[in-house]
């Protein structure tokens, strides 16, 4: 059978296999797969996404909004050392995240410590400029309210959106040329530009999930100068992360 990275089966040890070699990935992989809780897809997602932003916004407290077991945030932290500590916030963090968090921190003994998981909504989380809020597939317009919350902190903030809802979400002019899906999401990057951020948007894989568009935005103030690599174009940054 295919191996599908948007299956939702949760990856075990009968899976170790599939992931030999030494890349940080393959070692990110097993280590979910030694944890035993984690649906196939969540890795997958958290993989390309962390490693989209860390290719822009360094360093900083991660805030992982509707975060769930947390993987965003470890590998955020994976990526770049220089991020102190990273912040799952959620109302309803899964039992087993404290599972997946130890067998990380087994493989990466340096995340010990670093992980606060917050049993709360977003509007508990205090926020300062300094922060990089995250969130994947915050259902409809909670993306809007990370935004929201973010900008009102002058935070960084990258957001993969999900469960566009016409009802709730900003649509604007654009729904007679546009979907309404992908006119949400600009209406969302054009709110930010008006703010004054510098916006980037990306793809992640559609093989992973269709809704696969990534808004990456900071202030010129506050952004860190290292420029994104187009992943359509295969231009690499000018300063590379240092390997974890």
């Amino acid at each position: 059978m295919t191996f599908s990275p948007s299956s939702k089966a949760r990856l075990t040890g009968h899976d170790l296999g599939r992931f030999p070699g030494a890349t940080l990935f393959d070692r990110l992989a097993r280590a979910v797969c030694r944890a035993g809780c984690l649906p196939r897809k969540e890795l997958y997602e958290a993989w390309e996404v962390a490693r989209r932003i860390r290719r822009r916004l360094r360093g900083g407290r991660i805030v992982d909004v509707a975060g769930g077991h947390g993987l965003l945030g470890h590998v955020l932290l994976l990526l770049d050392d220089s991020s102190p500590v990273a912040v799952v916030a959620d109302p309803a963090i899964p039992p087993s995240a404290r599972t997946l968090h130890d067998a990380l921190v087994d493989a990466w003994p340096r995340l010990g410590g670093r992980i606060v998981f917050e049993p709360a909504s977003l509007d508990a989380i205090a926020l300062t400029n300094s922060d990089l809020v995250v969130s994947i597939h915050a259902c409809g317009d909670l993306t809007d309210r990370v935004i929201a919350r973010a900008a009102d902190a002058r935070a960084r903030v990258a957001v993969l959106p999900c469960c566009h809802d016409k009802a709730r979400c900003e649509v604007g002019p654009l729904a007679g040329w546009l979907d309404t899906d992908v006119a949400i999401d600009v209406m969302r990057a054009v709110g930010l530009e008006a703010r004054g951020y510098q916006v980037q948007t990306f793809v992640i894989p559609a093989a992973i999930t269709p809704k696969n568009r990534l808004l990456v935005a900071d202030l010129p103030a506050t952004g860190v100068g290292y420029p994104a690599r187009n992943d359509r174009t295969g231009t690499t940054i000018s300063q590379p992360a240092k390997k974890p």
